[in-house]
């Protein structure tokens, strides 16, 4: 049975990409979803209850609520989505360096890893930013810096078994360099758990950067972002609950997207954890 097809018999996997494409498609068609600008003004029309003209309400200074969500959803799936990359592109070819050269390189690379590792991921982003500065761009950087010890120790690992395989035996004999052979047989055998990881860690970025949004230290006001909306929300979140609700539902739905369709992609393209989990 090909991956495909384990992937689309997975309910709940398929659930969980209903709900990103979903968000992706609102990101998308976001000015055809509502013809309010995100970032007008009108004190006259702030606080209003869900109606016919604003069908989510308005916050606290008249904007309309499902006109943010809508562009929210942009800057908010970009940063998960460009956090992850700048984490895969920087921990992939340090894990299989690591992995593939070993010795004092690998000692170096390794260690600076555990001191990645030694603090949480939020704490980590946190830090980051302080010293970088607020800003998508920071953000994007901060969060992804979170995202590497995983992809390095991944790739390190599937690294140590693939170096010793016959086809990259053959490569040396016929004269391949290390960097050519990391690139020709390393990495390709290489990167099915990394694609695993990198989509499970969607979620976690997501949470991490609207976390740091909550804060104030993402997004900057007026642009919408689904993290500082719930930040601003929450001065109002007794008199007015829509303003915190609605951001956080969205939190919430995508990153539960996000995990049913990391899960799914799991069980799909290794079905040998799939039966472990049923047979414990």
């Amino acid at each position: 049975m090909s991956a495909r097809r384990r992937f689309c018999q997975n309910r709940a996997a398929v659930a969980g990409l209903v709900i990103v494409c979903l968000f992706a498609t609102i990101a998308l068609v976001a000015p055809l979803a509502t013809t309010y600008d995100p970032e007008q003004m009108r004190l006259d029309q702030k606080l209003l209850e869900p109606s016919a003209a604003h069908l989510l309400g308005t916050d606290h200074l008249g904007r309309d609520i499902l006109a943010r969500l809508a562009y929210g959803a942009r800057f908010s799936l970009v940063m998960c989505f460009a956090a992850v990359g700048v984490g895969v592109l920087i921990g992939v070819p340090l894990g299989a360096i690591s992995g593939f050269y070993g010795g004092w390189l690998d000692l170096v690379i390794q260690r600076v890893i555990d001191v990645l590792l030694s603090f949480p991921g939020f704490l980590l982003a946190l830090a980051l930013v302080a010293v970088l500065g607020v800003g998508i761009v920071n953000v994007v950087i901060a969060v992804g810096l979170g995202v590497v010890p995983a992809c390095v120790r991944l790739v390190r690992a599937s690294t140590l078994s693939i170096r010793s395989r016959e086809y990259v035996d053959a490569a040396r004999a016929a004269g391949a360099g290390g960097a050519s052979i990391i690139w020709h047989h390393v990495l390709p055998n290489a990167l099915s758990p990394v694609v695993i990881q990198a989509t499970l860690g969607l979620g976690a970025t997501l949470l991490t950067a609207a976390g740091l949004g909550f804060l104030g230290l993402g997004v900057q006001q007026p642009t919408p972002e689904w993290g500082s909306m719930l930040g601003e929300g929450r001065s109002y979140i007794f008199s007015n609950p829509n303003l915190a609700t609605f951001p956080g539902v969205a939190i919430f739905l995508t990153v539960l997207g996000f995990n049913l369709a990391g899960d799914g992609l799991r069980d799909a393209l290794d079905p040998t954890v799939s039966r472990a989990s049923r047979t414990a």
